[in-house]
């Protein structure tokens, strides 16, 4: 906002520039999926300022949590070898290498302790 300026003075303002400007009510939550993590930002206030090209989103207030996450990367060879020791299905032993970080030994494990 400018200083000294109501949101009624600077919404004319922007049409005369060619953007108009609108809120978005009931914004329940909005969610930004980045490459290792996640941001949730709850009960937002959100602004949508639209010019000839292009909208831009402000998003404003809100509770923000982060969340971190590690993409781990699953060798279909080490996919079938925990399956074929272990006589469970494909699925069964990647959800078994997913749990244990890639770790073959702790998959063979975690399946025969029927932990999965």
């Amino acid at each position: 906002m400018i200083p000294g300026m109501s949101p009624r003075e600077l919404k004319r303002l922007l049409k005369k520039m060619g953007m108009d400007i609108n809120e978005i009510s009931d914004v329940v939550k909005v969610e930004i999926f980045l490459k290792n993590k996640k941001i949730t930002i709850e009960k937002p206030e959100i602004i949508v300022i639209k010019t000839r090209d292009q909208m831009v989103f402000q998003i404003t207030n809100g509770l923000i949590r982060e969340e971190s996450f590690e993409t781990i990367a699953i060798n279909e060879e080490d996919v079938e070898f925990v399956a074929s020791q272990t006589g469970v299905s494909k699925e069964k032993a990647r959800e078994a290498l997913v749990k244990t970080n890639g770790d073959i030994a702790e998959a063979i494990l975690l399946i025969r302790k029927n932990e999965i």
